[in-house]
């Protein structure tokens, strides 16, 4: 059964499947059991890789461009479960061809998986200290090439600012399982040519933030 209403402070299961379901609870069980976040995510990975492998439980519209994204180029970020406490959700993230995310950070621990199409991720490292709010040194640390089925480990502070580019002919969907309420959370949003950084959130297309 699937909650397809929009525009309110929305949590529990958005989209309610077995799937999403035996991730979620697998994780939240893992969170409970599991002290670090290393091994956590290790012993996430073969749930991770199921759903990801899985047809049919993404409704159409959760994996289709938004025209009026926050985040631009008609990228749509989908709520499919958040915790009311704000320490896990999952999401889709639409990236119409040729659309490029902005370079972003996330601030949490996570996975996160190419379901359609493919999508090439540029991973910056952070050089300065972080000490000026309004700077931000970063280098190109490693270039990925990410397929349906494939999947990374976010650990911050290591490889947790990047962009992401669809390359496949149609738009790429990602799934994003990450220990924070991501799109609501705000975070840093980078221009790595003038060394600037500013603070962002970026909402999500189908599920509104909760006032600051």
């Amino acid at each position: 059964m699937c909650n397809f209403s929009n525009d309110e402070d929305r949590f529990g299961y958005i989209v309610d499947t077995p799937e999403i379901r035996g991730l979620v609870e697998e994780t939240q069980r893992l969170m409970r059991e599991i002290e670090s976040d290393a091994e956590r995510l290790e012993a996430l990975q073969p749930t991770f890789a199921k759903l990801l492998g899985a047809d049919g439980w993404l409704p159409e519209q959760y994996g289709s461009p938004d025209l009026e994204s926050g985040m631009g180029g008609g990228i749509g970020q989908y709520a499919l479960y958040r915790s009311e406490d704000g320490s896990l959700c999952l999401f889709s993230l639409v990236i119409p061809t040729g659309a490029s995310t902005p370079v972003h950070d996330h601030l949490a621990w996570g996975l996160i998986g190419v379901y359609r199409g493919e999508q090439a991720e540029t991973i910056y490292e952070r050089m300065d200290d972080g000490f000026d709010e309004a700077h931000a040194d970063l280098r190109v640390s490693k270039e990925l090439h990410v397929k349906r089925g494939e999947f990374y480990a976010l650990l911050p502070p290591t490889d947790d600012i990047h962009y992401v580019t669809t390359v496949s002919e149609g738009a790429s969907v990602s799934i994003h399982l990450l220990a924070n309420d991501t799109a609501c959370v705000w975070r840093h949003k980078f221009e790595p040519e003038q060394g600037t950084v500013a603070a962002f959130r970026s909402g999500y297309s189908n599920a509104a933030c909760p006032p600051e």
